[in-house]
């Protein structure tokens, strides 16, 4: 089978591995990434021009299916996807690893977008962690707290209010405690993306007592299909 899959993720490159041996899969990265974190088999970086050039690019390769592995929060290319699939009559399965569950000792505030996040802030703390990626960070230009923003790739224009750490997972426990208490952080912001690269920070907080911020996913538009593993999908296309 020809199958599209839209990547990025650990997860998506794991789900290459699964199924190449079995169809015809052709990865697809929104940007360039290095060598060394490509998935095996076929790769095609950039876009493809919204929701028409999606469309055209499907029916021009004769791909019978669709699985979308990007990052939990990439809402935009998921909703192209269910349009663009939609419109052909082809089946689409969005893979998606869980959220993180919160456990004893957490002390968590859940908001449904990153304007509700920075808007509560200021009642949390005074030195902010943020870990939610470059896009979304100038909603938090405006809190008066000092801030400490990671991301994988620098951010355009570089943002002038914080200190920027350019950093990529999987983090280490030991290394986010040093980070926590070297920074003096007490309070952390993150997206809930799931997944365990990047959540030794949540232990940090926890061990250390800080309260987090996260940020709701999403929802999936209605009447999509959703897998939690490679190999639900991998069963999915076989069936």
């Amino acid at each position: 089978m020809k199958v599209l899959l839209l990547g990025g993720t650990g997860e998506a490159r794991r789900l290459a591995d699964v199924l190449a041996a079995e169809h015809d899969v052709v990865s697809s990265l929104a940007g360039r990434i290095g060598e060394a974190r490509l998935p095996v088999g076929e790769v095609r970086q950039g876009g493809f021009g919204g929701v028409d050039g999606l469309t055209a690019w499907l029916v021009e390769h004769g791909v019978e299916a669709v699985v979308d592995a990007t990052h939990p929060f990439a809402a935009t290319m998921t909703a192209h996807a269910v349009a663009a699939t939609s419109a052909l009559g082809l089946p689409l399965l969005v893979l998606r690893r869980p959220g993180w569950r919160e456990q004893p000792g957490d002390i968590w505030h859940w908001t449904p977008d990153v304007a509700a996040a920075a808007a509560l802030l200021p009642a949390l703390g005074r030195r902010v962690f943020l870990t939610i990626g470059r896009q979304g960070l100038a909603a938090f230009a405006t809190t008066g707290l000092w801030t400490l923003a990671r991301c994988v790739d620098p951010p355009d224009p570089l943002p002038t209010w914080c200190e920027l750490l350019l950093d990529r997972g999987p983090y280490e426990l030991a290394a986010e405690l040093d980070l926590l208490q070297n920074h003096r952080i007490d309070v952390l912001v993150t997206k809930n993306s799931g997944g365990d690269m990047t959540a030794a920070k949540l232990t940090a907080a926890r061990e250390l007592g800080i309260p987090v911020v996260l940020i709701e996913r999403p929802p999936l538009p209605p009447g999509v299909a959703m897998a939690e593993t490679p190999d639900e999908v991998r069963r999915w296309l076989t069936n």
